[in-house]
C-alpha cells in the first residue's frame, strides 16, 4: 500500500495576495563598465554636442532673420545685409550747407563790378561740403542734391535786370557754367526816387535737384555787387544732400 500524505517534493509556493507590493530586488552593486560600452559613451556625447550646435545656430539665424530681435545700436544688426542704417549712421554721412552773406567792404568802383556773393566763414553752417575761397562750395560726397538760393537787392538798375545766377564747374580748374537762374524787378519809375532809408527791395529765389560729383563746385554770381542787401537773412545760400 501507498502513502499519499509523504513526499520529498517541497509544497508549492503560496499565491500572492491582493493589496500587497511585491519586494524590488536591488543588486548591491553595479557591474563597473567595461571596454564593450565606450562605443555607447561616444555616441551619446556626439549627441549632445550636436544638439547643442543646433540650437545655437537656430539662434544666430533668428536674430539674423528678424530685425525685432536686435537693438538698433548693435554691431550685428548694424552689419547685416539690408538692415536699414540707423540714426546715428544717416546723421553722419548727411551732407548739408546754410551759408550767411558776408558783408563786403568796397576800396573802389571795381569792387562794385559783377562777381561771386563772399560767405561769412563763423555763421555759415557746412557739413561733409566744404568751402573754397570764401565763395565756392566743393562737393565731398557724389550724389542728388536740393540746391537753393536766395539774393534780395535793395537797389535797382535802369541798364541791367536784378537777376542772380548758381554757377557750376567740375573742378576749381574748369570753366564755370549757369545751372540755376532768377531774375525779380523793381519798379522803374521809384529806383530814382527812394531812398537808402526807405528802399524798394526784390528777392530772386531758385530752388534745384542737381546730381553732383566729388569734386564739384557751386557758387553764386549777380552782375552787380552794389545792388545786393547784406542784411542778415536775406540773402543766403545752401544746399543738402536727399
Amino acid at each position: 500500500m501507498i502513502r499519499t500524505d509523504q513526499t520529498s517534493l517541497a509544497p508549492p509556493p503560496l499565491p500572492p495576495r491582493l493589496g500587497r507590493s511585491q519586494p524590488i530586488l536591488i543588486p548591491a552593486q553595479l557591474p563597473p563598465l567595461g571596454h564593450n560600452n565606450k562605443p555607447l559613451i561616444h555616441f551619446l556625447a556626439g549627441v549632445v554636442i550636436l544638439h547643442l550646435m543646433l540650437s545655437i545656430g537656430g539662434f544666430i539665424y533668428l536674430l539674423y532673420k528678424d530685425k525685432t530681435l536686435l537693438p538698433e545700436n548693435s554691431p550685428l544688426a548694424q552689419e547685416r545685409v539690408g538692415y536699414p542704417p540707423t540714426k546715428q549712421q544717416e546723421a553722419s554721412s548727411l551732407a548739408l550747407a546754410r551759408m550767411v552773406i558776408e558783408q563786403p567792404s568796397y576800396t573802389g568802383k571795381e569792387d562794385k563790378s559783377s562777381g561771386f556773393l563772399r560767405w561769412e566763414k563763423t555763421q555759415s553752417v557746412h557739413k561733409n561740403i566744404n568751402s573754397y575761397e570764401n565763395s565756392w562750395l566743393t562737393i565731398l560726397e557724389p550724389g542728388d542734391y536740393y540746391v537753393y538760393s536766395r539774393v534780395t537787392f535793395s537797389k535797382g538798375s535802369a541798364k541791367i535786370p536784378l537777376a542772380s545766377r548758381v554757377k557750376l564747374r567740375k573742378s576749381e580748374t574748369e570753366k564755370d557754367e549757369t545751372v540755376m537762374k532768377a531774375y525779380c524787378s523793381l519798379n522803374s519809375s521809384n529806383i530814382s526816387r527812394k531812398s537808402a532809408s526807405d528802399p524798394d527791395m526784390c528777392t530772386a529765389t531758385q530752388m534745384e535737384l542737381l546730381t553732383l560729383e566729388k569734386g564739384n563746385q557751386l557758387s553764386v554770381w549777380v552782375q552787380d555787387l552794389s545792388l545786393v542787401d547784406y542784411e542778415a537773412g536775406a540773402t543766403t545760400f545752401g544746399m543738402y544732400k536727399l
